[in-house]
């Protein structure tokens, strides 16, 4: 059963995300967005955003953070690992998350305080992915002073 506040793991993995991303928003082709996954308070797949530098508008973090996880354990259940990430996912991302089992959400900052560009379809919400078919865990708000800069007018 989950808890409505993150773990101590959780935070810890949130902490080192924002650092990330706050550090890629200064390189070059990278956007400062960062992601992870964790399967019993362990690390098993991270990224940060590179659609731009890979020219490929997968490549979100949360994406390549499921690659690098499903890769790490050899398939594509990740049943029982929670996403981490500094921006509330995209409607792809969440997609793409609960296609693998993932039914735990932290994010930092949250849609209602960022810029439109971050969500092509700003009439879905994350209440309709928890409404439709089995439901997830989502808390946002993590760090989220720290996390707005980056994204309050989409220049990350």
């Amino acid at each position: 059963m989950y808890r409505d506040q993150p773990s101590p793991d959780e935070l810890a993995a949130m902490q080192e995300a924002v650092d990330r991303a706050l550090l890629a928003k200064n390189q070059s082709g990278k956007a400062g967005i960062a992601a992870a996954i964790l399967r019993g308070g362990v690390k098993i797949g991270r990224g940060e955003n590179e659609v731009n530098l890979q020219s490929d508008p997968t490549k979100h973090a949360e994406m390549v953070a499921l690659t690098e996880a499903a890769h790490a354990l050899g398939h594509s259940d990740l049943s029982g690992c929670v996403m981490i990430s500094t921006l509330q996912p995209c409607e792809m991302c969440l997609a793409a998350m609960r296609f693998a089992g993932i039914e735990r959400v932290i994010f930092g900052a949250t849609q209602d305080k960022v810029a439109a560009k971050y969500f092509m379809f700003p009439g879905l919400s994350i209440a309709d992915f928890q409404a439709a078919g089995k439901p997830f865990e989502a808390i946002g708000g993590q760090f989220e002073a720290e996390l707005l800069p980056l994204y309050i007018d989409g220049e990350e």
